[in-house]
């Protein structure tokens, strides 16, 4: 149901590392305060203080990067974002500074806008105990590391063996993340409203291991039954922890959802089409 743009709270959030965004950030935050209550603004990735402010949207001046960082910053009360894009791709964050203000009070009054995208729930269990924890908005990833010799790994699902892979690790992404490291592998391109899991070998030591999609409601467990020193669990590529021997890695789709903001000037396929050039004839002039 639409409500009026001035009953809504919105704080403003942008990462500093990004060029242009300290400069942009006033003028946003003026734009704001001028169509609704400006609840707070900061500089970097951490949103956590929105939720203080029980703020109906945060706007995130960043890269699709500090999207994956502000939604993990929110735990699991999330808070739709609107993304502006100071970065390279733009998949997540949408918006230029110009179509934000264009589509702003649209934005804040419809909530058919809003669309959620698939968390991951990721731990580490070592002898019994949980070593680590995090919220996975793109991926987990199991890689082999330093000194880089193949790694072996016991995979179930939902407490049924699947495989044991000799290879350089696992990559197990939400459908957001499968156009980033896991397109990059070979795995497969999922539309980011599908509930589905999939799970890509890195360089497995087998022909036949291959890329493979599961339900969402599916709970995957990665045996690390051999590793290296360098052993390592990479979460959105952002956050890494160790891995050892006998180490377990469980992962199963999140209580919570990202709520993001979609750009209504934007077609269905407007991020494979002009971000990753899908289906487009190479040009070999």
């Amino acid at each position: 149901m639409a409500s009026e743009s001035g009953d809504k709270r919105v704080f403003v959030l942008g990462n500093p590392d990004k060029p242009g965004v300290k400069a942009a950030l006033d003028h946003v935050c003026e734009f704001v305060a001028a169509r609704c209550t400006l609840v707070g603004q900061g500089l970097g990735h951490d949103a956590s203080e929105a939720l203080t402010h029980n703020a109906d949207f945060v706007v995130v001046l960043g890269g699709d990067g500090t999207i994956l960082a502000v939604c993990r910053s929110l735990g699991h009360t999330q808070v739709p974002l609107i993304g502006v894009n100071f970065g390279k791709l733009g998949f997540l964050a949408e918006f230029t500074v110009a179509e934000l203000e264009a589509h702003f009070d649209d934005i804040i009054a419809n909530g058919d806008l809003i669309s959620e995208r698939m968390i991951l729930e990721c731990r580490i269990e070592r002898s019994g105990t949980v070593r680590f924890e995090s919220l996975a908005v793109n991926d987990c990833v199991v890689v082999a590391g330093a000194p880089f010799r193949m790694i072996e790994l016991e995979v179930k699902i939902n407490n049924v063996h699947l495989t044991t892979m000799p290879g350089d690790g696992m990559i197990v992404c939400t459908p957001v993340g499968s156009t980033a490291y896991n397109l990059a592998a070979g795995g497969p391109i999922m539309q980011g409203a599908v509930m589905g899991i999939a799970l890509t070998p890195l360089s497995p030591h087998s022909l036949t291991h291959r890329p493979l999609v599961v339900e969402h409601m599916a709970r995957i467990e990665i045996g690390i039954s051999q590793a290296n020193e360098g052993t390592t669990l990479l979460v959105d590529g952002q956050i890494n922890a160790a891995l050892k021997a006998d180490d377990r890695v469980l992962i199963e789709q999140s209580d919570s959802k990202l709520e993001l903001v979609r750009n209504p000037s934007h077609p269905k396929w407007h991020g494979l089409v002009t971000k990753l050039r899908w289906g487009q004839s190479p040009n070999y002039e």
